[in-house]
């Protein structure tokens, strides 16, 4: 996985409001990539120290979502989307003789990945405070792939107040 700044915005108020793209290149999934280290950087680099810090994925086949960073944990929550919307099942999604509409000449059939989603989020949103994400002992933010390995965008925004 790697990950590549994209760009930032701040204003030169107490108040602020940051914003910068990173950009992945994902394994197949699913698969969970901790991108906590690069949205703290962002956050020091923003030079904003208590407000709010939002991470969305700009996919509807790849999750933000807050978890224990533990390998066998994550096998776990592998297993679980796997069993809840597998691969191999029936998807009208995945249906081109039926479907429609959002259809494209190299469509992949990846109904499962979407459902996959609905069972995560499209962002999580973390407090900040004096300059530090408010992340409990053992939350990491990841990035979750449920579709094939690709490029991926995550956009993360900081509002909020300078230090005094």
């Amino acid at each position: 996985m790697i990950a590549a700044p994209f760009g930032r915005l701040e204003t030169a108020s107490p108040f602020g409001f940051a914003q910068e793209h990173l950009e992945y290149k994902t394994d197949a999934g699913p698969a969970f990539h901790d991108i906590t280290e690069d949205v703290r950087r962002i956050v020091h680099a923003s030079g904003l120290h208590f407000g709010q810090v939002s991470v969305f994925s700009n996919h509807t086949t790849a999750a933000i979502r807050l978890q224990e960073n533990e390998p066998l944990l994550i096998e776990d929550m592998k297993d679980m989307l796997r069993r809840l919307a597998p691969q191999d099942g029936y998807y009208r999604h995945n249906d081109f003789d039926i479907r429609t509409v959002n259809m494209h000449p190299d469509e992949p059939k990846n109904g499962h990945s979407h459902c996959q989603h609905v069972l995560l989020s499209t962002s999580e949103t973390v407090p900040l405070v004096d300059g530090r994400l408010q992340l409990g002992e053992y939350q990491s933010i990841f990035l979750v792939e449920l579709d094939d390995a690709r490029d991926r965008r995550v956009t993360v925004n900081i509002m909020g107040a300078r230090a005094e």
